[in-house]
């Protein structure tokens, strides 16, 4: 039975847009794997080591595939689409970026995988689409919603609607 998950998008390097439906795209050919909704895309100011604002959203999907091997998909769409890891360097800039921030009330805590998302409480560049599609939504640790994380985030980066076309 296909459980649901919701996903991070993020890219600002290239066509940041163009980059986020390539990975949509590639969403939506693995196995097992249907999206369910999508956000509105919003553009975010640069966290970290990264110069340029990302293009952000979130995607709801339903999947077959366990935690482990989504992820491993998604490392692979991420490298497919020409993303590079520079060891020792978090938050750079990146051609694509995709995270798991739930997978249904799923609580993972290994090395290579953390579900909830580790930080996702703390970003309202990933709290804004996310409560689009899933207000109500619970986090499993916290215990708050996720529209009562964004009210509260304390993240003092500007995060704004993109325009439909542009």
């Amino acid at each position: 039975m296909p459980l649901g998950v919701f996903i991070g998008l993020g890219s600002n390097l290239g066509d940041r847009r163009a980059n986020i439906h390539d990975a949509l795209s590639r969403i939506r050919g693995l196995p097992g794997t249907r999206i369910v909704k999508e956000s509105s895309l919003y553009e975010s100011e640069p966290h970290g080591d990264a110069k340029t604002w990302f293009v952000n959203g979130v995607v709801e999907v339903e999947t077959e595939l366990s935690p482990e091997n989504l992820l491993k998909k998604l490392k692979a769409i991420e490298s497919a689409m020409g993303r590079k890891r520079v060891k020792g360097k978090r938050w750079g800039s990146r051609i694509i970026d995709l995270d798991i921030l739930f997978y249904t009330n799923l609580v993972v805590r290994k090395r290579t995988l953390k579900i909830p998302h580790e930080q996702l409480a703390n970003r309202r560049f990933v709290l804004l689409p996310l409560s689009e599609l899933a207000p109500q939504l619970i986090h499993p640790i916290l215990q708050v919603s996720v529209s009562d994380l964004l009210a509260s985030v304390k993240d003092g980066k500007k995060v704004v609607l993109m325009p439909l076309r542009g």
